[in-house]
């Protein structure tokens, strides 16, 4: 069964009022961008309820035929909505975006928005949690070694991109040096072509070197004393890579 979190007041008006209609044949759509939870909380709302992709207009309408409880998933992808009939069903759909407002208006008879993660910070770090956790069990980190309050949240594509942006950093701890390099091989023999190659990957070492040292020193003068090379010379790779 889904579970579903959340302290949003907005959501939990959705919750309480799919709550009061449950026993009613009647239609809903749930609208907000990808990634929000419309589909994890229709499942939490309707564990029972067959579930359907509106990418496939023949399966949505043999589902129909076939049962009074129906989630439709991606509602904006059907080719002919207008098509379907409703009557004597509980239709839950979801949909990233509005799409044809007089025929969403026509077909449901409740219409809620579900707002993105950024309206929703409590609920941001229950998945932050629930991320970093989960992919410390995947790569096989020590939870105590990670400082959760530093790492970086990427709320663009709302859940997915979050999940993603942790992962990354995650796995940048648990990188080591031969990883490192079997990563580099696998891209450069992917990507070596051409002329002058060695001018042209060069920065993939450079850049992230100048970088992490301008960081972690301060200093120019310090960074080229402990580079071993000379300060003008830095300073000039510091200009063909644009490191701030």
């Amino acid at each position: 069964m889904e579970t579903f979190f959340t302290t949003s007041d907005k959501i939990q008006h959705i919750i309480k009022s799919f709550n009061l209609t449950k026993t009613l044949f009647v239609s809903s759509i749930i609208i907000g961008e990808a990634y929000t939870g419309k589909k994890t909380l229709a499942r939490y709302l309707f564990p029972d309820a067959f579930l359907v992709s509106g990418e496939n207009q023949d399966a949505v309408e043999k589902a129909l035929e076939n049962h009074d409880e129906l989630i439709i998933a991606d509602f904006e992808k059907l080719s002919n909505p207008s098509q379907l009939n409703f009557d004597n069903k509980r239709i839950i759909a979801t949909a990233n975006y509005l799409g044809n407002a007089s025929l969403i208006d026509d077909i449901f008879a409740f219409i809620y928005m579900m707002p993105a993660l950024q309206e929703r910070p409590d609920d941001v770090e229950y998945l932050k949690k629930l991320f970093v956790e989960e992919a410390c069990n995947t790569l096989m980190i020590e939870k105590s070694k990670v400082n959760i309050s530093t790492l970086p949240l990427n709320l663009s594509m709302n859940s997915k991109s979050l999940k993603k942006s942790l992962y990354l950093d995650l796995f940048k701890l648990a990188i080591d040096k031969k990883e490192i390099e079997d990563i580099m091989y696998n891209y450069l023999y992917t990507a070596l072509d051409g002329n002058d190659g060695y001018r042209k990957y060069l920065g993939l070492y450079e850049r992230p070197l100048i970088q992490a040292g301008l960081d972690k020193f301060g200093s120019q003068l310090q960074l080229s004393q402990i580079l071993g090379i000379n300060r003008n010379t830095l300073r000039k790779k510091i200009h063909e890579h644009n490191i701030d």
